[in-house]
This record gives structure tokens, sequence and C-alpha cells, in this order.
């Protein structure tokens, strides 16, 4: 029980990081800035999905885009067609998308690595042609909810109506997603995980049920992606099927290695690099693709030199500065 609610340095910086964003970070940025976060914030709870999988199964997972798509189009039909709150909203994405989580992991929970990838992949490009297809709800009419012209206005949450209300509102959505994350991973979920990343046959020989806790694993980075696909459109108020492409998926796993898919701090790298280098890109008057030529050398820099990823060699390089490290080398 000590270990359940014990709090290691890296969880303290995550919680002062998490009180800045809440408390300071909102009240300095300009409403550009604003988008720019709270869109940050909500891919930073879909990557640490991606990652919190690939970090503790080694699945390879290609499709957290796409759930991010379902769990937006689950939110704007539920707004458009009940007057439910944004609350009740948000977990009935969630729910459903980890349902779907599920239903995307039975044909691939025999499979790994390149396999897995594919699979997953398909099933993000599979998604994507959907909502190419028949686009998301904005309030018309019809299953489908889509009508021609404008849509009908978004709900937000009660607390959360203005621009720095609504950042504030996704950092602590984003703090509980990593919080979920820690606390499976202290528990007997996160045991067993460690055990079937090692050797699957070693996890069955001790009795663990490879196939529940893998459908496990899906199901949170289900929910988490779906969620942030709520959050998404809590934010714009509409979505587009140009932002769930199958290469938005590729592109946030590999964002997702090159952060350091150990760490919150890897995450919130990734998510940074996804949203704001883009943005400054911009500010500065360069084509924001050049971003991608900066992701492309972080992923090879990851592959060859820094396997935890940025936050990684980071982490090391503070361990090194720090007195006990260098009294004990001494």
């Amino acid at each position: 029980m000590r270990q359940l609610f014990h709090v290691t340095p890296s969880g303290w910086a995550g919680l002062g990081t998490a009180a800045f964003g809440i408390l300071i970070l909102p009240s300095l940025s300009n409403s550009y800035w604003l988008s720019v976060f709270t869109s940050m914030g909500c891919f930073l709870l879909a990557i640490a999905g991606v990652a919190f999988m690939y970090a503790r199964l080694g699945m390879v997972s290609l499709t957290q885009v796409g759930l991010m798509g379902v769990g937006g189009w689950i939110a704007l039909r539920l707004n458009h067609a009940f007057d439910f709150p944004f609350e009740v909203n948000l977990a009935l994405a969630a729910t459903a998308t980890m349902i779907f989580g599920w239903i995307l992991a039975l044909p691939a929970l025999r499979m790994r690595g390149l396999y897995l990838a594919l699979v997953t992949l398909m099933a993000a490009g599979g998604l994507e042609i959907i909502f190419a297809t028949f686009q998301f709800p904005n309030g018309g009419a019809g299953f489908w909810g889509v009508q021609t012209g404008s849509g009908a206005a978004f709900r937000r949450p009660w607390i959360a109506q203005s621009a720095q209300a609504y950042l504030r509102y996704v950092i602590a959505c984003a703090l509980l997603g990593f919080l979920c994350i820690e606390l499976h991973r202290r528990l007997q979920p996160g045991r067993a995980w460690a055990l079937i990343r090692r050797s699957e046959a070693a996890a069955m020989a001790a009795g663990v049920n490879v196939t529940l806790y893998k459908t496990w694993a899906f199901g949170i980075a289900g929910l988490l992606g779906g969620a942030a696909g709520a959050l998404l459109a809590g934010s714009l108020g509409l979505l587009d099927d140009g932002t769930f492409r199958a290469s938005e998926s590729v592109m946030i796993f590999a964002l997702a290695v090159v952060g350091g898919a150990h760490s919150w701090q890897g995450a919130l790298v990734a998510a940074a690099l996804y949203k704001v280098l883009p943005a400054v890109l911009n500010i500065w008057g360069v084509d924001a693709n050049l971003s991608f030529v900066i992701f492309g050398a972080g992923l090879l820099h990851a592959v060859i030199t820094a396997p935890q990823g940025i936050a990684g060699q980071l982490l090391d390089g503070l361990r090194r500065l720090s007195p006990k490290r260098e009294a004990r080398d001494a």
C-alpha cells in the first residue's frame, strides 16, 4: 500500500508541471497559443496511450489517431442528439472507444512486431475512409447528423466556457490519464505486462492470462484516445476528417519514440514537437513542413543513440549532474 501511494521525484515533477499548466500557462498565453496548447494537451493524452502500449508490452499500435476520431465522433453525436452534460458525453465517448479498442485487439492478440503494426495501420486506414466518406456530426438529422452549412453549437463544460478555462480542463484530464497509467503500472496489471513483455511463454507458465492483459492494454489506449478526441471536439466545436489520417497515427507513434515512451516527460516532448514546433515555425515565417524533416532527424537520433528518447537523455544528464551522483563517483 505504501508503494502504491509513494510519489517519486519524477512524479513530483509531473505534478509541478501540471500545476504550472493549470495555474500559470493559460494566463500567459494569447488566443493563438491557447488554441495550440489546448490541442497539444489533447494529443498528449493520445500519445500517452500509444507510448504506454509500446513501453509496457512492446506493442506497436498505429491507430491511435483513428481512435481519437472515434471518440470525437461519438462526443459530437451525443452533443447534438441529447442534452447530456459535457462530462457525460466525454465519459461515454471514452468508454465506447475503449470497447472499440477491445474489438480491435481481438484479431491482433496473436500478432507482434511488424504484423501487429500492419493490422492496426489497416484499421486506421479504414477509419480514415469512413471519416472522409460520412464526415463528423454537426447537428444535422439522421444517424450521421451531418448538414450543409454551419453546424449547431457545441456545449463545453460549465466550468470551462472560456479558452483559458478549457485549457485548464484539458490539462487536468491529461493528468488524470497519466495517473491512470501509473496506477495500473503499480498494480497487478503492471506486473503482468512486464512479464509478458519479457516472455509471453514465461508469463503463461506463471499463470498470467496473456489474452486478458493484452486486451486490457488495448482498452486503456482506446480509453485515452477516445477521451482525447472528445476533448479536441470540445475545443474546436467541430472536427474534420483531415485531422485523423492514418499517417498521423504513424507520426505520433514515431514522435512517442523520439520523445521517450517510458516516461511522462517523453510524451510531453512528443506532444510539443507535434503541435508547438509547427506553430513556432509558422510564427517565424518558415514553412511548417520543415517540422517533418526535424521529426525524421529526431527519429534517427533516437534509434541510433537514444533508445530512451530525448527525455531519457535529458534525465540521464540531470542524474549525472546531481550532487549524490558526483559524490558516489568520487
